[in-house]
């Protein structure tokens, strides 16, 4: 991350990451309410087959991706920086260009 950012800069990133962060938090319970509504209606309502477990390990999935991309490789990591410098100094240059 840039060492150079303006406090506004750095408010607009601080928001960003925590808006990523409550996304995540977000999509973790509907996981958990959704997918224990699932289950009850898998077990007491269409019989014994275990068919909950399929919605439950591709949402799961989609989750874990979810939580990769914003703990690990979230707002204002370095891969992302770098990517967004680039773009940066791409579309100046077009910008600049007579």
């Amino acid at each position: 991350m840039p060492s150079s950012l303006s406090p506004e800069e750095l408010d607009a990133l601080a928001r960003r990451r925590a808006n990523a962060k409550l996304g995540w938090y977000l999509h973790a319970v509907m996981f958990v309410l959704v997918n224990a509504v699932i289950f009850a209606l898998s077990r007491y309502a269409f019989g014994s087959r275990p068919w909950s477990v399929y919605p439950l390990l591709g949402w799961g999935v989609g989750l874990a991706l979810h939580g990769i991309s914003v703990f690990l490789l979230g707002t204002g990591s370095g891969l992302r920086e770098r990517m967004v410098q680039r773009e940066r100094e791409a579309l100046q240059r077009r910008q600049n260009r007579p």
